[in-house]
């Protein structure tokens, strides 16, 4: 019996099983042994024809300046991004879960930028960041304050599109900080209460190490989202002024844009195991220690 419920569960999972190695698996091995070849975009017709040579990529990667100036811009963004969506999002959570009236209303209206489509998100931003005629600029110039171009600044250009990001993606943060929140045994809050604890020493002492959980989730799906940034700085900036706010993600499609695909093959799976390195360790600083 047990031998038949086993074939009949592989023939009703071999179609997604077989799409699955087909369109995911497959090209994602072909990518991998494709990092240690020459191919380029003229070798498809020819495949025969691809040299392999092992790490040359990889060892070319670290030698590119460009390369290089966008793994600084990535990691800006991530060490930026990263603590102030957080911190936004846990804000925004405690504060929704001191109301219970025009909770859900809330809670819905921050979320809504994160079902946007991240093209119109940035589109939008575009034109309020613009030098001129940008919303932002014009309520500066109201009170005597002339704003710079900040798309067009390679001081202020990753720092706007940071922002962007932040407003974004904390509703996701939030979502989840809130239900994390709600699981605060509240006897525990008012014992602590009770006891003379500040509100401060409440959220510091109890609640945020009950939270560790949740943090790590937050902390680790958010990284992973800033390490891959590409829409904002496409639409927004094409990754300048200058590849100021250009990333490790826009790099490889670039790469492959210019036929380089071994190449953009390699800075994929850089990125790849930077993101699993990064992962790790968190993991091991946001873990339970218990």
């Amino acid at each position: 019996m047990r031998r038949q419920q086993a074939v009949a569960a592989w023939i009703l999972a071999l179609p997604f099983v077989a799409l699955f190695l087909l369109f995911t698996a497959g090209p994602v091995l072909a990518s991998l042994g494709m990092s240690f070849t020459d191919m380029r975009s003229t070798d498809v017709r020819g495949p025969l024809g691809v040299e392999f040579v092992g790490l040359q990529n990889y060892a070319d990667l670290i030698g590119d300046p460009l390369f290089r100036k966008v793994t600084v811009n990535t990691l800006l963004y991530l060490l930026l991004g990263v603590p102030l969506t957080m911190a936004v999002a846990l804000a925004v959570a405690v504060a929704l879960n001191r109301i219970t009236r025009l909770r859900g209303f809330f809670r819905v209206g921050y979320y809504l930028p994160v079902v946007t489509s991240i093209v119109a998100v940035s589109v939008v931003w575009k034109f309020l960041l613009r030098d001129r005629g940008g919303l932002l600029n014009v309520m500066l110039d109201w009170v005597g304050i002339n704003g710079p171009g900040y798309l067009d600044s390679t001081t202020w250009a990753l720092p706007s599109l940071v922002a962007m990001s932040v407003w974004r993606n904390f509703g996701t943060l939030m979502v989840v900080f809130l239900a994390g929140l709600q699981t605060v045994p509240r006897e525990i809050i008012e014992a602590a209460e009770a006891d003379g604890a500040s509100a401060w020493g409440r959220f510091r002492y109890i609640t945020l190490p009950m939270l560790r959980p949740t943090l790590l989730f937050g902390a680790v799906i958010t990284s992973i989202g800033y390490l891959q940034f590409f829409e904002e700085a496409f639409v927004m900036t094409k990754g300048g002024p200058l590849d100021s706010t250009k990333s490790v993600t826009f790099f490889a499609y670039e790469q492959f844009g210019y036929g380089n695909y071994a190449y953009a093959s390699a800075a994929a799976y850089l990125l790849f195991l930077a993101i699993v390195v990064l992962t790790f360790v968190q993991f091991r600083w946001l873990r339970d220690k218990d």
